[in-house]
């Protein structure tokens, strides 16, 4: 056993100041296998592998790679002695092109100069070997999310990595593209890479896994055979818990029209001609894969996207919606896909975060703003939404990104809105996380919210919403009852256009 053993985390601490997120943590990677980390959000598993990678500095313990006893200062140290990342949130140069990302730090030199040749060659050979389809000139900024995804999967290969962490890896990722996913860390596993693979999804975890290390509240809890393990026995174990049901009772009951959307095209994208109702204390749901122009529709209600044509209607009046200030004034919210891009204020606190968009309640006079006023606010959002935090001038960039999307949340809820527009609300949170946000969409949906809501798991879809409109090709291409429609229903939509 001892020789199969590829990296060993001892007893590793890691404090910040108000909470040990890690308390003695042990995790042992065996050569040439997938080592799944799991864990409610704040358990520490992306604290521990950040230890691992050179972002943080553990306060005790010991982590040994191929028995020599290791401790890298940053990320860079940390690939050049093949240890590589792919983190959850993704921090890639977007205005450069994925040569550029790939081989950023590293750059193929022909002499002094940089060697494109070089670099294109070495991207193709890369690209190839991991069938990936990706144009090496493309700008990052143009590519989805998915595609993104897919270059830092192909950067981490690149370093030769005898170990690979990939956080969150599939929570972008259309069921083909995980297919694909899955090919190639199987493929990686075979040359005697060593993966860790944090997620969510237990279905996944079951799949892929060889081994299971579960985490709660910054500690170890058990390591199993992935074999030995059904789901009901993981979520107990992440949660310290019996979890029944996956979805709260459905309680709202949908109303009259609230919200008329016609014609809606798109200035700068393909949607095209799409129309829709949606009734008061209704939860919309809207499905398709990757690129179908589901997140289109909500950033062109919003105004965040330009609109080429379309009317938008709520509670019988016209509204224009022409940028996020006069869609807030309006009524509407819009909770974003990718939080760290364009959800969260990163250097600024909980506080901060939880009031930017309703500070007008928060004016005294119509000149100062009262921090008593959005204390109180903030600590309602916390109370409510359950946010793991030492403090509310904690920056919220340290929080997990689970929590960080439950200040998100918080942060809409407290504008009261008429339309609540979700972009993938439980991308990357835990299965107790995910049950807590399906209830307060159920109870605001109660209240009599229009709530419109993007997923990429049909079964969130299926179990939460009222009715799916489905996507394909930037058009709408039906929709259905989510009570009695199956999954398979929905694919032959989603396909329809494509």
């Amino acid at each position: 056993m001892a020789q199969d053993v590829l990296l060993q985390m001892t007893d590793i601490c890691k404090s910040f100041p108000g909470v040990k997120a890690l308390d003695h943590v042990s995790l042992t990677v065996r050569r040439g296998t997938v080592h799944a980390l799991m864990g409610e959000n704040g358990a520490g598993k992306s604290t521990l592998m950040k230890c691992l990678f050179g972002i943080y500095r553990k306060d005790e313990g010991s982590i040994r790679l191929e028995g020599q006893e290791i401790e890298f200062k940053t990320s860079k140290e940390a690939l050049e002695h093949g240890v590589a990342m792919v983190h959850q949130e993704l921090n890639q140069a977007l205005k450069r092109n994925v040569m550029d990302n790939l081989w950023l730090g590293r750059y193929p030199k022909n002499g002094l100069a940089v060697s494109e040749r070089t670099m294109l060659r070495d991207t193709k050979k890369v690209f190839e070997e991991l069938e990936i389809d990706v144009d090496p000139h493309q700008i990052m900024s143009t590519l989805p999310v998915s595609k993104r995804q897919m270059v830092e999967i192909a950067k981490a290969v690149s370093y030769n990595s005898k170990v690979i962490v990939f956080d969150e890896p599939t929570s972008s990722l259309t069921e083909e593209e995980v297919e694909h996913l899955f090919k190639i860390i199987n493929m990686l596993r075979d040359r005697g890479c060593g993966i860790i693979y944090i997620s969510h999804k237990m279905a996944e975890i079951l799949r892929i896994s060889d081994d299971v290390t579960i985490m709660r509240d910054g500690q170890w809890v058990d390591t199993r055979p992935a074999a030995e393990l059904d789901m009901p026995t993981i979520i107990k174990l992440m949660v310290g818990r019996e979890l029944g049901n996956q979805f709260p009772p459905k309680t709202n009951k949908p109303g009259e029209v609230a919200l008329t959307v016609e014609h809606l095209s798109g200035r700068y994208s393909q949607l095209n001609d799409v129309s829709f109702t949606a009734r008061k204390g209704e939860i919309l749901g809207l499905a398709g894969l990757d690129g179908s122009g589901r997140t289109e529709v909500l950033e062109n209600i919003f105004g965040v996207a330009t609109r080429r044509s379309g009317t938008i209607t709520l509670d019988g009046k016209q509204v224009k919606n022409k940028n996020s200030r006069q869609s807030i004034n309006e009524g509407f919210a819009l909770l974003t896909e990718e939080r760290r891009a364009t959800g969260i204020f990163g250097i600024r606190s909980i506080r901060d975060n939880t009031v930017i968009a309703s500070l007008k309640k928060h004016l005294m006079g119509g000149i100062m703003l009262s921090e008593a006023s959005m204390r109180k606010d903030t600590q309602w959002a916390i109370d409510a939404m359950r946010i793991k935090t030492p403090s509310q001038e904690t920056k919220i960039r340290s929080l997990s990104g689970g929590n960080q999307q439950k200040v998100i949340l918080g942060r809409w809820l407290l504008t009261n809105p008429k339309v609540l527009l979700l972009d993938e609300p439980t991308r990357g949170i835990d299965v107790g996380a995910k049950y807590e946000i399906y209830q307060l969409i159920i109870d605001l949906a109660s209240k009599g919210t229009t709530v419109l809501m993007v997923s990429s798991e049909m079964p969130e879809l299926l179990g939460v919403c009222d009715r799916i409109l489905v996507m394909s090709g930037g058009r709408l291409a039906g929709e259905v009852d989510a009570a009695s429609t199956t999954q398979e229903e929905i694919m032959t939509l989603a396909a329809k256009y494509v």
